[in-house]
Parts: structure tokens; C-alpha cells; sequence
């Protein structure tokens, strides 16, 4: 599970970050990384998941949120303390495993541009 401090609760968090923040694109998952700035006092990397109707059915959402909450409390140790990431399932990530859907993030995450200070 991924811990409170690390949960991307507020709508106002997660439309920055889509707004403002880096998009990275793979084929079950779209991910937005906003990297945080000095005057930012999160204090920890905080991820936010997107899964939608177009996913499937209520039990395949939630399945699909717990594999994605699993992998990005793996990711946790790779984000700056004041890094705010958003995690959109797309409907094909239904049927990829865990192990896929981490790959992807990884690639994502290493993708990023290094500019910024990594906490």
C-alpha cells in the first residue's frame, strides 16, 4: 500500500501537475511528473492515480489502482521529496501485469530530463 504522506489527495495537486508537469506517454499508462520546486514544502513525493471508466468495470478499476499503488510505492525511493507524480491508467493496462505496468514507469522515469534537483 502506499503510505499517507505519499498519496496525492487534492484536485488542485493532481490539475498542476497535469498541467504543469512533464507527460510521458506507454502504452497501458501516461505518467505526469511535476518536479518540485525550492519554495514547495511537501516534504515527500506524492503520487496520484487516474483510472477511469474507459478501463472497465468497477472491480477491474480497483484492480488496476492496487497493481498501480503497489508499483509506485517502489518508485517512491527514485522521486525528489517535493516531486508530485500522476499516474493515468489507459484501458489496454486492464490486462498488464504488475511487472509490465513497472516497466513502463521506469521507463518513464528515466526518461525525464535531469534538470532539477532528485532530494
Amino acid at each position: 500500500m502506499l503510505p499517507a504522506r505519499n498519496r496525492m489527495t487534492r484536485s488542485i495537486d493532481f490539475d498542476a501537475t497535469v498541467k504543469h508537469g512533464i507527460r510521458l506517454a506507454q502504452p497501458d499508462v501516461v505518467v505526469h511528473l511535476r518536479r518540485g520546486v525550492d519554495g514547495d514544502e511537501i516534504g515527500a513525493p506524492r503520487v496520484g492515480l487516474v483510472v477511469g471508466k474507459p478501463v472497465g468495470s468497477a472491480v477491474e478499476r480497483h484492480r488496476v489502482s492496487r497493481r498501480l499503488r503497489h508499483v509506485a510505492r517502489t518508485l517512491l525511493s527514485e522521486l525528489g521529496q517535493s516531486d508530485q507524480l500522476v499516474i493515468r491508467a489507459l484501458p489496454s493496462s486492464r490486462t498488464a501485469s504488475s511487472a509490465r505496468l513497472e516497466q513502463e514507469l521506469r521507463r518513464c522515469l528515466r526518461r525525464v530530463p535531469a534538470a532539477g534537483s532528485r532530494s
